[in-house]
């Protein structure tokens, strides 16, 4: 089966971005694992100044200890991100910085500070579902609808990853990746894709006055039994006749009676 044009070049605009993102946290593990500097401390440490500069290096550092961690994380990432560019391309840039951005800064004002570092790119994998699904439901435009069940039929377990469940997960990097998808979804609801438009929904933003189809359909009924219930009522008329009897006035009895 051939492939449309359209949807090779949609693909191919979507591949790099996705492709990008897994090679550099898979550069930022290999070196973690070659050097003896400390990647975690490029982490968010809250409200701390030092931890600053997590808020741009968070998302690429993951724990050596667990393999799992980086693996985990390395499907979801280039799935969504594969996902936001090829259906969200001309916002997708700018919806992906801010959920890395505010993500981070979000954990660096919300989380408490226990002198743990926050590190990972499961915050921004929050918050691309988070956008995903938000932004297919209120847009009503089937393809969009059908990424949101799929996203929420595939990742919606992670709900639970919001919760406080263990203190070697960062639940607030989970929560505030939510939020700041939900919040973009919102703010960028008028960008990006859209419905497709009726002619009466075009005509109606310009202010064009649609036909009463519904009404012109009644006044044609109405007429309709008008003309026949003329038709019958001149039909009777012409079976029931009138003859009037004029008798002549006599005028010799008017006279007598004088």
């Amino acid at each position: 089966m051939n492939q449309s044009p359209q949807f090779d070049k949609h693909f191919g605009n979507a591949l790099p971005p996705a492709i990008i993102i897994l090679v550099f946290i898979w550069l930022f593990y290999w070196a973690d694992s070659l050097f003896l500097f400390q990647f975690y401390k490029l982490g968010v440490l809250p409200k701390s100044i030092e931890g600053l500069q997590g808020i741009l290096f968070m998302p690429l550092v993951h724990s050596t200890e667990n393999f799992n961690h980086i693996i985990n994380n390395s499907v979801p990432i280039f799935l969504l991100t594969l996902f936001l560019f090829y259906f969200y391309k001309e916002i997708a840039f700018k919806v992906l910085l801010f959920s890395w951005v505010f993500t981070g800064v979000g954990v660096w004002w919300f989380a408490a500070n226990k002198g743990a570092y926050h590190i990972g790119m499961s915050g921004v994998i929050y918050s691309l579902v988070a956008f995903l699904f938000t932004s297919g439901t209120l847009r009503k435009y089937l393809p969009l609808q059908a990424l949101s069940m799929f996203i929420a039929f595939v990742y919606g377990s992670m709900i639970w990853g919001i919760l406080p469940i263990s203190p070697r997960i960062s639940w607030e990097g989970h929560f505030m990746g939510l939020i700041v998808g939900v919040i973009l979804a919102v703010v960028y609801r008028k960008q990006g894709p859209q419905r497709p438009k009726y002619v009466y929904e075009i005509e109606k933003e310009l202010g064009i006055e649609p036909p009463d189809l519904e009404g012109m359909y009644w006044q044609k009924v109405r007429e309709e039994e008008e003309r026949k219930k003329a038709k019958a009522e001149q039909e009777q008329n012409e079976k029931l006749k009138i003859v009037y009897h004029i008798k002549p006035k006599n005028d010799s009895t008017e006279d007598s009676k004088g």
